[in-house]
């Protein structure tokens, strides 16, 4: 049997059908229904933010959280990461801007603080950072340099669903965060996305744009897309939120168990988590160094497709080295060319054996 990198957390069908039952009765399948009313209330709650918008996707959600907070109409440059998925980039250029690279940390692979300031010009209107893997960015660091210069953070948070710093969720920092609900995450809502933010005037902002520009009844004040998160997909998040503490404990000891095969291994290298922090235990990454260890991570990702385990190399190539984005941002990060010429994330779901995780494991070592 084929073990993919992830497999999507999955109510029991019944459940999942109890709970769309109320929509079948009233009809009422999208436009912000008491479904999704209900979704985006546990969601507040779980996640402690002060506000949270909902959306179709995740990289919609980034989309217009750029939009919303008036960065598309000033133009300019956004300090951001090439060490992320492409949506976080497209987002930023979609909206007219343009992304400066800016290298990451060689231990958890966030944006490095301590190079984004020789990165700001007079046209710098903001910094997207992304917490990689569940490891969280310098958060305190990057807010300091953000008010000195006046400028805007957006975090790229579809990794860190769930996520606490010191015991703050972390979708409470910057100006606004953006969590993906899509089936690969820790979280679903099959696909969907959504906003954490605190200015409650920000809120209408986003509601508008997601709803193609529609104020009230009778009027359009913006050029908005159709980005709402539908009645169907809130229902599955309302299933879904019920077990996820359940789900990160499962991932957990997934997590143990490769940590007690591959710890200490010559010329492996694992992700290290910032101190107080939760952790959600969203991906699996590990840094193949093959002069120490012996074997490349191609050859290692290689190896294991030939029994049907099926790792990714995530993120490969850093963005800045994609088709699109090589010739017009061609940046300096060597950190980040780096990470990701050597990472290999391999298979964490909470339904994931460990049997199945010793036999990874074997295969790696062997």
């Amino acid at each position: 049997m084929s073990i993919l990198v992830t497999r999507p957390s999955m109510p029991l069908a019944e459940e999942y059908m109890e709970e769309i039952r109320p929509i079948f009765e009233s009809h009422w399948m999208t436009n912000m229904g008491p479904v999704y009313k209900k979704f985006q209330k546990q969601l507040i709650s779980f996640l402690q933010v002060p506000e949270m918008s909902l959306f179709v996707n995740g990289h919609m959600a980034l989309e217009m959280a750029i939009d919303a907070l008036g960065l598309k109409e000033k133009g300019g440059e956004v300090i951001t990461t090439p060490f992320t998925f492409v949506s976080t980039i497209h987002a930023i250029t979609r909206n007219g801007l343009k992304p400066i690279f800016c290298d990451i940390k060689p231990d958890d692979y966030t944006i490095d603080p301590e190079k984004i300031e020789a990165l700001i010009t007079d046209k710098t209107v903001a910094i997207i950072p992304v917490h990689v893997y569940g490891n969280i960015c310098d958060v305190e660091a990057i807010q300091k340099i953000a008010d000195k210069h006046g400028l805007k953070v957006i975090y790229d948070a579809a990794h860190a669903f769930g996520i606490k710093y010191r015991g703050i969720g972390i979708g409470n920092f910057g100006d606004a965060s953006m969590f993906s609900f899509h089936a690969t995450k820790v979280f679903n809502t099959i696909e969907g996305g959504g906003i954490a933010f605190k200015d409650k005037a920000y809120a209408s902002k986003l509601h508008e744009l997601k709803n193609f520009g529609i104020h009230g009844t009778d009027d359009v004040l913006s050029i908005g897309g159709n980005a709402k998160l539908d009645e169907f997909r809130a229902a599955m998040g309302i299933c879904n939120l019920r077990h996820i503490e359940q789900y990160i404990a499962a991932r957990k000891k997934v997590v143990d168990r490769y940590n007690e095969r591959l710890s200490g291994v010559t010329g492996i290298r694992l992700c290290s988590l910032r101190p107080e922090v939760t952790p959600n235990y969203a991906y699996y990454a590990v840094y193949f160094d093959e002069k120490k260890f012996g074997k490349s991570r191609d050859l290692v990702f290689e190896e294991l497709a030939d029994n049907d385990i099926h790792a990714r190399k995530y993120f490969y190539p850093a963005i800045n080295e994609l088709s699109c984005y090589k010739n017009q941002y061609p940046q300096n990060t060597p950190i980040a060319h780096d990470v990701a010429a050597h990472i290999l994330t391999l298979p964490l779901y909470e339904e994931l054996s460990l049997e199945d995780v010793d036999r990874i494991c074997d295969i790696i070592l062997g």
